[in-house]
């Protein structure tokens, strides 16, 4: 029934009526997430990241499970504290094929902001809107995943090993962790599905070295203080054709 909503929508596209609403719904969407972003980010300045972090968890719990729940009654899906009951039905196949086409759709997000930026003030500043951004996705998904994990308050290196298997990276790229001492390993990223598309276009790497900094270290740190963060090769950098970026965490 949800898909031949959806059809009914789209089938009936030429009328002016519905495209006004489908323009509407459009805004609606918009609107709300960034009304949902500007809670956060208020939030965040008056109490502290930890404390947003606490407020974030719950209020996005209970918008989601609000939202599903009045979008299924309209659109012909039941749902169960929030979650559409279709997904119940789901293949292993299936709920793989959703989360990857989630993390791509997260990448793009990514490439479209950093693009939108570049074409109008250009490339250095994109890099640093960029990293900036990083600076605060980054505590916030390794906070994520340390959480959805069931992670200790200081899990180490294996912590983060388990950790950066579970980023939204580790479903668009091919990563490898090669282990060096009981006090540090190695962080490679074998297969960039960003710098590969530059290389099919006969495009140098992105210069991702400032950004991947900030990111691996305040992920890294997030997981556990104790962890330390360094860069062996990241664009402009010259690497092998094995990998694209390496990094080693250790702890002292």
């Amino acid at each position: 029934m949800c898909r031949n909503f959806v059809s009914e929508i789209f089938n009936n596209m030429d009328s002016q009526s519905n495209l006004q609403h489908f323009t509407e719904i459009k805004d609606f969407f918009h609107r709300t997430m960034m009304h949902f972003a500007f809670w956060y980010s208020e939030t965040e300045k008056q109490f502290g990241r930890e404390i947003a972090f606490e407020v974030l968890d719950n209020a996005w719990n209970r918008f989601f499970e609000i939202f599903m729940t009045r979008i299924g009654k309209i659109s012909g899906f039941d749902t169960k504290d929030g979650m559409p009951l279709v997904f119940k039905n789901f293949s292993a196949e299936q709920s793989e094929q959703l989360k990857n086409a989630l993390a791509v759709n997260w990448l793009a997000n990514d490439g479209v902001w950093f693009q939108s930026i570049e074409f109008i003030h250009g490339m250095e500043n994109a890099k640093k809107v960029n990293d900036n951004t990083w600076a605060q996705f980054s505590p916030f998904e390794a906070r994520t995943i340390k959480k959805k994990l069931g992670l200790s308050e200081f899990p180490g290196l294996e912590g983060l090993k388990i950790a950066l298997q579970h980023r939204l990276y580790a479903f668009v790229n091919i990563q490898e962790i090669i282990d060096e001492s009981e006090k540090s390993f190695v962080f490679r990223m074998v297969e960039c599905r960003v710098q590969h598309a530059r290389k099919r276009k006969g495009l140098d790497d992105y210069p991702c070295k400032s950004g991947g900094i900030v990111e691996y270290t305040t992920f890294a740190e997030t997981i556990d203080p104790a962890i330390k963060t360094s860069v062996i090769s990241c664009p402009p950098d010259p690497h092998p054709d094995s990998y694209f970026c390496a990094w080693r965490f250790y702890i002292e």
